[in-house]
């Protein structure tokens, strides 16, 4: 191993090297890393799906200075990624990833687009889920789905009876899920409204 790759790996070690995590503060980590996965590559997501855009194809539009910004801030994810436990030989795939998605950035327009699709966050965040998955038997996914809104029930279940019902934390967990189903219904049903006034208008022409 060269000096630069055992540099790397120093920095890549996690703050409490040596002793294994709680299944809770595991599942803590892994939705950090989510909520950082989401905001660089998945903040603004195509509905019913994981493909979107974030943080990192924008600052991809800044020539150099934003792919540099965008690789260095990817560094956090392996190190949370490092935090719960995941080999490097896991991680080096990803690495040289985040590395080939910072020099094509570089290129106008082409870079941008790269970044959309190669997104070495939510890669790393797929090997941590699995990771923890077998090492601390966490086979629930929704604190990586929503992150944001269960870190927000898990403080809100602190000092409230009320969102410690299962019911009220199924449904919060899930509002985008429930308002996506609604908006496809009421999408339909407008189709259905515009579909049949245009046939009345055609017949009555």
């Amino acid at each position: 191993m060269t000096e630069n790759n055992q540099q790397f790996n120093q920095q890549l070690e996690p703050q409490n090297s040596g002793k294994k995590l709680t299944r809770q503060q595991a599942i803590t980590v892994e939705r950090d890393l989510a909520k950082f996965a989401n905001t660089m590559d998945s903040l603004v997501r195509i509905p019913f799906s994981k493909q979107g855009v974030g943080a990192d194809a924008a600052l991809s539009t800044v020539p150099f200075a934003g792919d540099i910004v965008g690789f260095i801030l990817t560094l956090y994810a392996f190190r949370k990624a490092k935090q719960v436990g995941v080999p490097n030989h896991k991680l080096r795939g990803v690495v040289q990833l985040a590395i080939v998605d910072m020099i094509v950035g570089f290129v106008p327009i082409v870079g941008t687009l790269f970044d959309i699709f190669i997104r070495p966050s939510r890669k790393a965040l797929d090997i941590v889920h699995q990771h923890i998955r077998d090492e601390y038997q966490v086979n629930s996914d929704i604190h990586v789905v929503h992150p944001f809104l269960h870190e927000s029930l898990e403080k809100k279940q602190q000092t409230s009876v009320f969102w410690r019902n299962p019911v009220v934390s199924w449904i919060w967990l899930r509002i985008p899920d429930i308002l996506g189903i609604l908006f496809i219904i009421a999408f339909i049903g407008l189709m259905f409204v515009g579909g049949r006034w245009i046939m009345q208008m055609i017949q009555g022409a």
